[in-house]
């Protein structure tokens, strides 16, 4: 009988250790698209699509290891490992190894790097940074403060400089990014206003690119991840964009008006209205109507509608 209670309580204890170190986390999505194209020679179409994504976290002490699993491919069954990589601290300063996505921004797309390194402390309000990638010859350097309630970062990277501000003023946020580059019209930068009005969310932002350069961001501003995005941008293309935010009857509403000029013939603009409502299953229902005038094709005017079901666990 003692024997039987010794080995209970080893099993109870080797179990909450696992909860407690060791979580999982995901999301999944499915989405039904439609596009009616205004050219009567392209054809309408029809695309289901599925993205899952799977994220094992294990904890002990101040190491942390996180593995992330994806299959982002119109549903192929194809899983990838994406972000894996451990963090942990040495004395003050925080260090993280292995392969992760530097995340999107409204002027560059995102992209995962392989074997990276990163550490980072502080030094009373100042915060420095130190990311590489072994011989890719991309070390970069950031030092970022905050200031009166102003929020500075100074990146050194190759070729250049990222610098971000940020602050808020009686309930109204603003920032700036800039992406600063040695070589001629190459430089990107983007100011973005947001704060709320008798219950709308208001936000208002504008991007430029000079003649070198382009913009290919992911935000809510608009996908325009190159070849792989909604809309993929020429050089020195501008993009402005305004956002309208409240909730009617229990449902999310925004509308959003984007217009892409600065190239000669390549004027875009479109609207889009998202709707967006938490379901009694736990799932997320969205549906979203795009209507696209682009100056630059004639065979890409249309109206999408693209209905979605996603959950979180």
């Amino acid at each position: 009988m003692k024997k039987q209670l010794l080995i209970a309580a080893v099993a109870a204890t080797m179990g909450t250790a696992a909860i407690a170190d060791i979580s999982i986390t995901g999301a999944a999505k499915v989405n039904y698209t439609h596009t009616d194209y205004d050219d009567a020679s392209t054809a309408d179409t029809n695309a289901f699509k599925n993205e899952m994504d799977l994220k094992v976290k294990g904890s002990h002490g101040d190491t942390t290891v996180v593995m992330n699993f994806g299959n982002d491919t119109a549903g192929t069954g194809t899983i990838t490992s994406e972000d894996n990589y451990v963090s942990t601290k040495v004395g003050d300063v925080s260090i993280k190894v292995g392969d992760w996505d530097n995340g999107n921004n409204a002027l560059r797309a995102s992209s995962r790097g392989a074997n990276k390194f990163s550490a980072s402390t502080s030094f009373g309000d100042i915060g420095v940074t130190y990311d590489a990638s072994g011989d890719a010859g991309d070390d970069t350097v950031k030092v970022s403060a905050s200031v009166a309630g102003v929020s500075a970062s100074y990146k050194a990277v190759d070729g250049g400089e990222d610098v971000s501000l940020s602050t808020s003023v009686a309930g109204v946020s603003i920032s700036y990014l800039g992406l600063n580059r040695d070589a001629a019209n190459m430089d990107r930068s983007v100011v973005e206003i947001s704060g709320s009005a008798n219950g709308v969310g208001i936000k208002v932002a504008q991007a430029s690119a000079d003649s070198g350069d382009a913009i290919d961001g992911d935000t809510w501003m608009g996908d325009f991840e190159g070849a792989s995005g909604a809309y993929a941008l020429s050089a020195g293309q501008d993009v402005t964009a305004i956002e309208l935010s409240t909730s009617i009857a229990g449902n999310s509403v925004k509308f959003r008006n984007v217009d892409i000029d600065g190239v000669a013939g390549q004027d875009t603009s479109f609207n889009k209205v998202i709707v967006t409502r938490p379901l009694a299953n736990g799932t997320t229902f969205e549906a979203t109507y795009t209507d696209l005038d682009d100056k630059g094709s004639t065979t890409t005017d249309g109206a999408t509608l693209d209905l979605e079901l996603a959950v979180k666990f």
